[in-house]
C-alpha cells in the first residue's frame, strides 16, 4: 500500500473570516497541503501582471470553483482577484461545456473579447448573465492593454491550443454552433407506474450524422418549444403567427430560436417602454433585477405577459427582447463499442405547476413526448472535461450516481466489458423506491452476476421510515471504500450539484478522517489532492 504523507494541521483562516465552516476547513486544508509540498514556492506578481495573466488554471487557487456555492458566496471568495478571475467566479462552476467552453475558458474568452455573448451560462441563468454584464462594463472601462511577454507566461488555454485533428471545434456536430441531424430512434420509460418520477431511456441513430463519441461525453440537444405554449404567447401579444421575423414566421422563430423561460430583463425593458405609470415602474424594477411583487422567480415569458396584459409589441421587437434558446446537455449512457451507430441518454421529464399553470422542461418533454420516432433532431457531442475512464484498464473505479446520474456509469461499465478491462468496478446507485425506481436493474444485476460489477451498493430514500441516501450507504461501507481509495481507485460522481454532490463529498471527507486517521482539515486536503490528481471527478448539474 502506498504511504500517504499527512499534511500538518494548520488553522490559517481565522473564525472571524467571512467564510462558512466548510469553506474555512477547505481553505485551511488547501493551504496546509501547499505548505507540505516539497520544493513548493510562490512567485509574487505585480498588480499589472495579475491583471494581464488570464489565470493560473489551477482549481486549487479558485476556491469559488464549487458547484454547490451560491453566486454571492462565489463572488465573495473571488473578491479582490483580477477581473477575469471574478468573471470565472460568476459562472455556475459546472464546467458542463453547454456554453461551448469550460468556466475558466469562457471567462478568458470574455476578458480577451474573443466572445461577446454574456448569456451562454445556462446553469447560471439570469443571475450569472447580470453579474457578467456588470463585470463586462468594468472591462470596457479598463485599458485594453496586455503585455505580450506577460501573456506568454500564462498557460495555454483551450482557446489558444491547436484544435484536435480528429475533431476540430468547428467540425460538424462538435459544438453548439454547428450541430448535425440525428434520427430519433426510441424512448422507453424506466420507472414503473407507481413512481413519482418520469424517467426515460432515449436513443438516437448516429449512423448518418458522421458523429462518434467516447464514454464520459455528453450529447447536446437543440430542442423545440411546445407549440401550445408558443401559440398562447402569440395570442397574448396580439400578433399574427405568420408575421415575418428574421426570415421565418413568428411561430417558427418562437418554436425554434427563443427561450421562453425565464423572462429576460430585456423583455421587461420592452414592456416598460410600452406602458406607463405604476406599471412602467414595476416593469423597470424587474428589468433591474428587483422583485417588487415577490414573484420574479416564477415569471416565464407567458407569465410576464399575463402580469402586464394589453402589451402589444411589434413581433420583431418582441423576438429581439428574448434570449436565444439554449441547447441542453445530457450525459451519454452508452458505449460506442456496445451500441454501434447509436447513442443513448437517461432523461428525467420535468413537469411542475406554478399557480394554476402547468410548466414543462423544454428539452426533457421534447424527448419524452413531442419528437416523433424517426424524426430528425439537431444534436452535437460535447467532449468531457476529464470525466473519462482511467488510462490503465486495471485501475479500480468507484462510481456514485443516484437517479439519472447513473447514465455515464452505464456507459463506463459497457466500455469496460467491451475492452475486457480487469479493474474492479463499484457502483453506488440510489433513488426513491426499489420496486419502481431501479433503473437498468436487469442490466446491472447481470453485470453483478458476471463479475463485471464487483460491488453494487443501493440506497432507497422512500422505502423505510427514514430517508436513506447514497452518502449514507457510503458511510456504512466506509472502511471498504477507504481501502479501495488507498489501493488507487478513481472516484466518479454524477448527478445533482446543489445537494447530492455536496453531501457525497462531505461523506467522503468523513470516511477519510475516520478510516485514514486524519483530522477534518487533513481529510479535506486529502480529498482536494484526489481532485488535483484526477482521481476524483464530478459531472454534476
Amino acid at each position: 500500500m502506498t504511504k500517504i504523507t499527512q499534511p500538518q494541521r494548520l488553522e490559517l483562516i481565522p473564525p472571524s473570516a467571512p467564510f462558512s465552516e466548510e469553506q474555512r476547513a477547505w481553505l485551511n486544508g488547501f493551504f496546509a497541503g501547499l505548505m507540505s509540498m516539497d520544493d513548493a514556492g510562490v512567485v509574487a506578481l505585480s498588480p499589472a501582471e495579475n491583471a494581464a495573466i488570464a489565470g493560473d488554471g489551477d482549481d486549487g487557487a479558485a476556491p469559488w470553483h464549487d458547484q454547490t456555492l451560491q453566486l454571492q458566496e462565489r463572488m465573495t471568495l473571488a473578491q479582490g482577484r483580477p477581473l477575469q478571475r471574478r468573471m470565472m467566479a460568476a459562472m455556475a462552476q459546472q464546467d458542463c461545456g453547454q456554453c461551448g467552453y469550460d468556466c475558466h475558458n469562457y471567462a478568458q474568452a470574455l476578458f480577451a473579447r474573443k466572445e461577446q455573448r454574456l448569456n451562454l451560462c445556462a446553469p447560471g441563468g439570469k443571475e450569472t448573465a447580470r453579474m457578467l454584464k456588470t463585470l463586462a462594463e468594468e472591462l470596457d472601462a479598463a485599458p485594453a492593454v496586455v503585455d505580450a511577454s506577460l501573456k506568454a507566461r500564462a498557460p495555454v488555454s483551450a482557446l489558444d491550443r491547436e484544435p484536435s485533428v480528429s475533431h476540430p471545434t468547428s467540425a460538424p456536430g462538435r459544438s453548439r454552433d454547428n450541430p448535425v441531424e440525428a434520427r430519433f430512434l426510441s424512448r422507453r420509460r424506466l420507472n414503473k407506474p407507481a413512481s413519482e418520477k418520469e424517467t426515460w431511456h432515449i436513443e438516437f441513430d448516429l449512423s448518418c450524422s458522421g458523429l462518434d463519441y467516447a464514454v464520459g461525453d455528453s450529447l447536446g440537444v437543440l430542442a423545440q418549444n411546445d407549440l401550445g405554449l408558443v401559440d398562447q404567447i402569440i395570442a397574448m401579444i396580439g400578433a399574427s403567427p405568420l408575421a415575418p421575423v428574421k426570415g421565418k414566421s413568428l411561430r417558427e422563430a418562437l418554436r425554434d430560436d427563443c427561450a421562453l423561460s425565464p423572462a429576460p430583463d430585456r423583455l421587461f425593458e420592452l414592456i416598460s417602454f410600452l406602458t406607463g405609470g405604476e406599471t412602467r415602474a414595476k416593469a423597470r424594477a424587474l428589468a433591474q433585477g428587483e422583485d417588487p411583487d415577490k414573484d420574479a422567480a416564477d415569471l416565464d415569458v407567458l407569465a410576464a405577459l399575463m402580469k402586464f396584459p394589453g402589451v402589444r409589441p411589434h413581433a420583431e421587437a418582441f423576438v429581439e427582447a428574448l434570449e436565444p434558446l439554449q441547447p441542453r446537455l445530457y450525459s451519454i449512457s452508452s458505449s460506442p463499442k456496445a451500441a454501434l451507430g447509436c447513442v443513448s441518454l437517461t432523461v428525467d421529464a420535468v413537469r411542475y405547476v406554478i399557480g394554476k399553470r402547468k410548466r414543462y422542461g423544454v428539452a426533457s418533454t421534447f424527448l419524452a413526448e413531442r419528437i416523433d420516432v424517426g424524426a430528425p433532431a439537431r444534436v452535437y457531442v460535447q467532449a468531457s472535461h476529464g470525466f473519462s475512464l482511467p488510462q490503465d484498464p486495471d485501475t479500480p473505479i468507484i462510481m456514485i450516481g443516484p437517479g439519472t446520474g447513473v447514465a455515464p456509469f452505464r456507459a463506463f461499465l459497457q466500455e469496460r466489458a467491451a475492452i475486457g478491462a480487469r479493474g474492479r468496478n463499484w457502483l453506488f446507485f440510489g433513488h426513491q423506491r426499489s420496486d419502481c425506481d431501479f433503473f437498468y436493474a436487469d442490466e446491472l444485476n447481470a453485470m453483478k452476476s458476471s463479475g463485471l460489477l464487483t460491488r453494487l451498493s443501493l440506497a432507497w430514500s422512500r422505502d423505510g421510515a427514514e430517508k436513506f441516501y447514497v452518502q449514507d450507504r457510503m458511510r456504512e461501507v466506509g472502511r471498504d471504500l477507504f481501502a479501495w481509495i488507498a489501493e488507487g481507485a478513481h472516484i466518479y460522481v454524477c448527478g445533482d450539484a446543489k445537494r447530492m454532490a455536496k453531501d457525497v463529498e462531505r461523506a467522503l471527507v468523513d470516511i477519510v478522517a475516520q478510516y485514514g486517521a486524519r483530522a477534518t482539515a487533513e481529510a479535506v486536503a486529502f480529498v482536494a489532492e484526489l481532485k488535483k490528481n484526477g482521481r476524483y471527478r464530478q459531472d454534476v448539474y
